[in-house]
Formats: structure tokens, C-alpha cells, sequence
């Protein structure tokens, strides 16, 4: 598979840095390898692009976790400096320790930045020491904290960031350092900043591996229940695959590039479907279904979102087909025994309202229908029968006229 063996770089998914990190397939193989059907019930994404409204907020003595510098921060880090609220909310907050070279060195977002990390809990465990650390800006490719606070340093500058759980591990942590709900203190220093590669001059090597990161960090939000942020980083994975190349690439890379452009369609669905932005993952099941018209999981959300939409009679065959490939399959069994039921009990609920539209004929419709064919019946049945008289009676006459 094309993220087997890969090693995601500086901008892990999983971690702010890269010293502690799991395997990449780690969280991965839930979606594409060994997902369970049953955890798909899954754009109008919203508008990630610009940060919230700065707010400055004084100059109080800590910041609101606490005094808990990291270990190392030295002096500079106990002086009483103004604190800026990033969001406004007090739940990220950043502090100059040395100042940078000015607001003209600031990175932009879309740029890769390499920085400096250390980050601690509050009771002062340093967790992640990285010196240096790169990702693209903006991508959401680390800790929400990070991505946010690097925009607003100057090159050269150190500062220090307190963020609320919700910006970093949130309520699930990161086993087994990071407890759930853990606030964390960074130390950030912004040591560089430069454009990103052209992505028409990637190799085909170059153009799998950035892909499968940025697919990688969004198997990472959709295990954190971050959907709209997965279904960022899955349409960033598959912009990456579909830009044009000026690089010729090997047949073996183009299968590639393939196979985790459907990785990417596929777990995209699945986060659609979790937001029920039912015509968003119909549309990513049928471009799968388009490379791949076999793709079990593509056919099985299929069939769900038709089901949801309660075109039954759609989804069944689809359910049907999936079910051909993988007979053995308890879930799609479940589901497709669930849709036939529910398009019965459609089918029921659609004859009884067109009794009712039509007055409920059901009580007297066959006494009705007799009526209605009544004085016609036996009137039709009299004149064939006087016509039969009249032939017969003709023929014998021409008869016996012979005969004579």
C-alpha cells in the first residue's frame, strides 16, 4: 500500500513534533485497511483560511494556567510582558521572550516554517522537544496552537504559548503522555521560512509522500472527531495528486498516486457522511467507484447515503453488489436486511396514501367496480348473442335456398 513504510516527516499527523510518534499506518488502517463498516453511519467545509480577530489583553503577571514555564526558558520567561489573546477567548496566548526581526518576517500562510519546539505539560513534564520542526502553515499539519501562533511570529523571535487542550490533544490526550484535557505550555522559536515546493517539479516519489501526510493528519482529526478539519486535510491530499506534473512518473508510481487518491476519496465520504452532507460523499463515492468498480467500501456508503436520502430502491442493488464481492460480510448483510425492510414498509406506507387519494376505494372498490360494469356488461352479452341468432338464422337461409 502506498502509506506502508512511509515515514511522515517534521509535520507529523499525530504529533507536534516528531520524536514520540507512532508508526504512520497507525491511524490509518482504521480507515483504510481494516475499517469497520460499522463505524460509518460519515463539503462545504467551512472557511479555514483567516484567523480569528487579535485581541491584546494587558499585562497580567502568568498567564491564566499558571505560573509552569518549561524547563529552560530562563528569566525571560518570568519578566512581566504583555500576553496577546490570539483568539479573544483567553484559551491560546502568546508572549514574547527575545524578539524577532521585525513584522515584514512574519511567514505566510502556504509557506513551510521551520521552528524550534519544546512543549511541557503545566506541571512542568516536558513531552516533545523538537529543534527543528518543519510543516506548511496553514495546512493544519500540527497542534492547532502551533499553526495559529507560528503566523504571528517574526524571524528570529522566541515566544511562549499556553493553549487549551482544545488546541492541542483535546479530550482523547495523546497515550501515554499527554493526559486527556491536558492544557500545554510551548516554547516556539521561528528559525526559517520559505515557499513551498512547485508541485509541478515533484517527483512521483516527492508527490505520494506529501499526499499521504496530508492524508495521514486527516485520519488523525477523524479520530479526534474533528470531521471538518479531516475533510481539509483529505481535499488537500487530493489537490496535491491532481495538480499537474512536468515530471514524467513510472507506471508504478502513477498505481500509486491512484491508490491513495481513493484512500483519500474514500475517508472523505466517510467524514461527509459524518457531517450528513449527503451529496458531498455521494459525489466522493463515485469518483472511487469511477477508478474502482469494485471498491467494497465505496459501494457500501453508497448504498448509506442513498439510504439516507430513503432511496431505497437505489440502494439496494448497490448494497446487493457489495455484497456479491464479500459474501461473508455480517455488516453489509445487516444493512441490506434493514433496507429491504424499510423499502416495504415504504412501499405500504406509498399504497395507503394513494388508497386515501383516491377516496379509499379499498372498502367498496369491488362492489364499485361491478357497478360500473354492470349495465354494460349485460347489454354486450345480449347483442352478441342476437348477432349469432342472426348469423346462424342467415346461414340456414342460404342453405336451404341452395339445397332448393
Amino acid at each position: 500500500m502506498a502509506s506502508s513504510g512511509e515515514e511522515p516527516r517534521s509535520g507529523s499527523p499525530c504529533r507536534a513534533g516528531t520524536g514520540t510518534q507512532p508508526p504512520p499506518t497507525a491511524d490509518g488502517a482504521q480507515l483504510d485497511a481494516a475499517e469497520d463498516f460499522e463505524v460509518l453511519e460519515e463539503e462545504e467545509d467551512e472557511d479555514l483560511s483567516e484567523l480569528p480577530p487579535l485581541e491584546a489583553v494587558g499585562q497580567p503577571p502568568a498567564p491564566p494556567r499558571g505560573d509552569t514555564h518549561p524547563p529552560g526558558t530562563g528569566e525571560a520567561a518570568e519578566d512581566p510582558q504583555e500576553w496577546l489573546d490570539v483568539l479573544g477567548s483567553g484559551l491560546l496566548k502568546k508572549k514574547t521572550l527575545v524578539p524577532g526581526q521585525g513584522v515584514d518576517t512574519r511567514p505566510h500562510k502556504g509557506q513551510d516554517v521551520t521552528v524550534r519546539l519544546r512543549a511541557a505539560l503545566e506541571d512542568g513534564t516536558v513531552v516533545e522537544e523538537n529543534p527543528a520542526l518543519t510543516f506548511t502553515l496553514g495546512d493544519c499539519d500540527v497542534l492547532q496552537a502551533l499553526d495559529l501562533c507560528v503566523q504571528l511570529l517574526e524571524m528570529g523571535e522566541t515566544a511562549l504559548i499556553v493553549s487549551d487542550a482544545k488546541y492541542c490533544y483535546g479530550a482523547q490526550g495523546r497515550s501515554p503522555d499527554i493526559p486527556p484535557n491536558a492544557a500545554l505550555t510551548l516554547e516556539v522559536e521561528l528559525l526559517a521560512a520559505r515557499d513551498t515546493p512547485d508541485l509541478e517539479l515533484l517527483s512521483g516519489k516527492e508527490k505520494i509522500e506529501l499526499a499521504n501526510r496530508k492524508r495521514e493528519r486527516g485520519n488523525f482529526f477523524y479520530q479526534q472527531a474533528d470531521y471538518v478539519l479531516a475533510i481539509n486535510s483529505y481535499d488537500i491530499a487530493l489537490k496535491i495528486i491532481s495538480s499537474s506534473s512536468k515530471v514524467d512518473f513510472s507506471p508504478d508510481e502513477e498505481a500509486e498516486l491512484l491508490d491513495v487518491k481513493v484512500k483519500c476519496l474514500n475517508n472523505l465520504a466517510a467524514s461527509q457522511l459524518k457531517l450528513d452532507h449527503y451529496e458531498a460523499a455521494l459525489k466522493s463515492c463515485n469518483l472511487v467507484l469511477e477508478h474502482q468498480p469494485g471498491n467494497i467500501k465505496a459501494l457500501f456508503r453508497k448504498g448509506k447515503v442513498l439510504a439516507q436520502q430513503g432511496e431505497y430502491r437505489e440502494a439496494i442493488p448497490i448494497l446487493k453488489a457489495a455484497l456479491k464481492l464479500e459474501p461473508s460480510n455480517k455488516t453489509i448483510h445487516a444493512e441490506l436486511s434493514k433496507l429491504v425492510k424499510k423499502h416495504a414498509d415504504q412501499k405500504n406506507v406509498e399504497t395507503e396514501m394513494y388508497r386515501k387519494m383516491l377516496g379509499n376505494p379499498s372498502a367498496a372498490g369491488t362492489p364499485g367496480k361491478c357497478k360500473d360494469k354492470l349495465p354494460w356488461s349485460i347489454p354486450w352479452k345480449w347483442l352478441f348473442g342476437a348477432t349469432a341468432i342472426a348469423l346462424g338464422g342467415v346461414a340456414l337461409s342460404v342453405v336451404i335456398a341452395a339445397r332448393n
